[in-house]
């Protein structure tokens, strides 16, 4: 009997689950054959990418390698990044892995192709531009651990940068010689008056977009400016660091309850965060960005987080998709093209009877792995496969440490519920202990949790280099 080849492509929260409960299942043996397929080699909840990105997050201390991963539950792990599916001969194409600069000449890994008998495609999303003047080349998305990092290096270089300003001598004429007595000034020659002190600078930073992302994020950055004044810089974290959040819809949060929404508003009110819903933006600069209600804002970060899309390459394989490259999923979660290819998590459009289709969120993500182990496994026994039955929890948006803000939904609780404060932020909070305790076990998910408490006490509160 021939061994059966399951490939997931995509190591995100949903690809990382499914493989390692496959893993589990079936182990290295002679029936059925894991493999994982990532370009990255290492692994982090995306939603901790705001965090990242604030710098109140090492990565080091939650990234996990797929390698050591696939050992530890006997999966196989293969590097490189989906660029071709031949359905005929059921292969997919990866590119070649580049080497290192420092790792020699010639690429790491060649160009290859994988065999697959059940390929499983969660490959995410990556950010949509919508087109905009300007947006991919002056913008920074948060997609990725690297985009994150580039976020917080030149978010600490701005702040150092207008402490320095703030800092520096101030000539006390602009034109006039300088006279030590006042006969010594020709009578024909006015005296230029001093000038103004302008008000200390700024740091200015630009969110384009008030989903999950952008609005976790500019809370985060409010603390990170408070945490950078405890740590010597002498800038205002409220009048000197000046947040902007510039929304399209008519409110923040448009996917969420508005009694969420409007929670929120008021917190991040308080923060001093302005918001500016109703406006979508124009162009964007280097330095500045410019909406189409014509208004010009300052920027010396500006954050794209206003929509995803699916990556390109899914428009590219041959398979039904939509306008945002998502593959078009039947209720059994298989693509609509291939009965032997899967698809979930935000790179499938999976309908959602009475609601549309289901939302790109990780709880989405978590549910449909859990299924697909139970869809493959009957589908290696010969027998019909079951059909997907999304279920909302709700949604929990956090802020930090300053609070968080959602609702649960559920039968358990008769409908649905507003939650906000210290509640709210231990639910957010579980949601990513869930996702430990699906990768390594319960046990080990409680240890990790003290280490990471411990380890605080030892570390500054912001990654400040």
């Amino acid at each position: 009997m021939s061994v059966h080849r399951i490939v997931v492509v995509g190591g995100g929260a949903g690809g990382l689950e499914l493989v390692t409960r496959l893993g589990d299942k079936y182990g290295r043996g002679k029936d059925v054959q894991v493999t994982l397929v990532d370009r990255s080699l290492s692994h982090i909840w995306k939603p901790l990418l705001h965090e990242v990105a604030a710098g109140v997050m090492d990565t080091a201390t939650h990234q996990l390698s797929y390698v050591a991963q696939a050992n530890w539950h006997r999966f196989e792990f293969a590097a490189g990044e989906m660029i071709g599916l031949d359905r005929a001969n059921r292969t997919i194409r990866l590119a070649a892995v580049p080497a290192a600069a420092d790792e020699g000449e010639g690429d790491l890994l060649p160009e290859r192709t994988l065999a697959y008998d059940t390929l499983v495609l969660a490959i995410g999303s990556t950010t949509n531009f919508f087109g905009v003047a300007g947006a991919q080349e002056n913008t920074i998305a948060l997609d990725t651990v690297e985009q994150a990092e580039r976020f917080r290096r030149r978010l600490m270089a701005a702040c150092v940068r207008a402490q320095n300003e703030a800092e520096a001598p101030v000539p006390s004429a602009l034109s006039a010689p300088v006279a030590h007595d006042i006969h010594d000034v020709p009578p024909d020659t006015a005296v230029s008056p001093a000038p103004k002190v302008e008000g200390r600078p700024k740091v200015n930073l630009v969110i384009v977009g008030a989903g999950a992302t952008g609005v976790e994020l500019s809370a985060e950055l409010r603390n990170t400016a408070e945490v950078l004044r405890s740590y010597g810089l002498k800038l205002d974290p409220r009048k000197d660091v000046r947040i902007t959040i510039i929304e399209s819809s008519p409110r923040i949060l448009k996917a969420l309850p508005e009694r969420v929404s409007g929670a929120v508003a008021g917190l991040l009110g308080k923060l001093d965060v302005d918001i500016l819903c109703g406006d979508s933006v124009a162009e964007v600069r280097k330095n500045e960005v410019t909406t189409t209600g014509g208004r010009v804002l300052p920027a010396d970060i500006t954050v794209w987080s206003a929509g995803i899309t699916a990556p390109p390459v899914l428009g590219q394989l041959g398979l039904a998709v939509n306008r945002l490259n998502q593959i078009e999923v039947l209720p059994t979660l298989q693509s609509k093209s291939d009965p032997d290819i899967f698809a979930f998590g935000d790179c499938a459009s999976c309908e959602w009877p009475e609601h549309g289709f289901v939302p790109p969120r990780a709880q989405a993500a978590h549910q449909q792995a859990s299924f697909l182990v139970k869809a493959i496994d009957a589908r290696l026994k010969g027998q019909s496969l079951p059909t997907f039955t999304y279920r909302d929890f709700g949604s929990l948006v956090s802020l930090g440490k300053f609070s968080a803000v959602g609702n649960l939904m559920g039968g358990l609780i008769g409908g649905s519920m507003f939650i906000e404060g210290l509640f709210a932020r231990v639910m957010y909070t579980s949601l990513y202990r869930m996702h430990v305790a699906a990768l390594h076990g319960v046990w080990r998910m409680m240890l990790d949790t003290v280490a990471n408490r411990l380890r605080r006490s030892t570390v500054p509160r912001v990654k400040l280099h």
